[in-house]
């Protein structure tokens, strides 16, 4: 998810500086990390749960 997150901070500055097909590639890498982050979200209430 990092690595991710980090690769779009190329994108974010063309986006910046207007070019739009970087936005979409922002929102794409953001949709991503934040469905790997309810998985993870997921897996600990699991795990609190069941201790």
């Amino acid at each position: 998810m990092i690595d991710a997150l980090t690769d779009a901070l190329g994108d974010a500055a063309k986006h910046d500086r207007g070019n739009s097909a970087a936005g979409t590639r922002v929102r794409k890498a953001m949709q991503s990390c934040k469905g790997c982050a309810q998985d993870v979200r997921k897996q600990v209430q699991s795990d609190k749960n069941t201790r």
